[in-house]
């Protein structure tokens, strides 16, 4: 059975004071579920509270983007050494906002995710389509895209460490959240992308799904057969919130 993953994503959010409750919290309620990873990628300040509040525990702390950059003149940028220094094991990669807004392309993306491994770093690839690409029925093109665009820099091999985090753009922070059929179908789709290559890999790589989950849909979400948990956004800024979505992610795991 495929390992379980819940990542909160809390984007630009957080205080001193707030994350401190925040963690608490979470803390508290994960007490007891310990057969799903559950992991918080934060803003690079708060990092250094992260590792003080989270170490010894079982939540799992990150980055929410890397530089492509060992080091360097490179101003502004964080690299994967400088994660680790702060514990980081994870972080996200090719998030839409940093697509869309940053105007990271594919072959940005796929560097980034290099770096991650190479500086110790479990990379959470995200990959998803926009609206438009939806209604013009090329979801399928644009996944596999993203997709190729790691494996031809980084290998197949470069898979077996990594998750996958599908994200349809039209349902992050819209309050649309894809049918979990919908869902189901895309993750179906990479999941066989993978095994057309190496069949073990396509059944072991983990992918979680992402766009508006929230404690009332994750149970129905996560019992899709290739949805093996969930990137959080806003719901990952609420502790109970949060928690609860991490237990449905254990109920399927269970």
């Amino acid at each position: 059975m495929r390992e379980r993953m819940v990542v909160g994503n809390w984007k630009m959010h957080g205080s001193l004071v707030g994350n401190k409750s925040l963690l608490d919290g979470i803390l508290t309620g994960l007490a007891g579920v310990d057969s799903v990873h559950c992991a918080v990628c934060i803003p690079f300040p708060y990092l250094f509270q992260a590792q003080f509040t989270l170490q010894g525990t079982e939540l799992v702390w990150g980055a929410q983007n890397v530089s492509q950059h060992e080091k360097g003149a490179y101003t502004g940028e964080v690299s994967a050494a400088m994660l680790r220094d702060m514990g980081c094991s994870i972080t996200l990669v090719g998030h839409s906002e940093r697509r869309a807004l940053y105007g990271e392309d594919d072959a940005a993306v796929a560097e980034k995710f290099i770096a991650a491994q190479q500086g110790g770093l479990i990379p959470i690839l995200c990959v998803g389509e926009t609206l438009e690409e939806r209604e013009k029925n090329i979801t399928a093109e644009v996944v596999e895209r993203q997709l190729q665009a790691v494996v031809e820099r980084a290998g197949l091999e470069g898979f077996s460490r990594c998750v996958i985090a599908y994200e349809p753009v039209w349902a992050i922070g819209t309050g649309k959240t894809a049918t979990p059929q919908q869902a189901q179908e895309v993750h179906a789709y990479i999941r066989a992308l993978f095994a057309e290559h190496n069949s073990k890999l396509g059944e072991s790589i983990m992918i979680l799904y992402g766009g508006s989950v929230k404690a009332a849909n994750a149970a129905e979400l996560f019992s899709m057969p290739d949805i093996d948990g969930g990137l959080i956004g806003g719901a990952s800024l609420d502790a109970n919130e949060f928690v609860s979505i991490c237990k449905a992610a254990k109920r399927k795991a269970a």
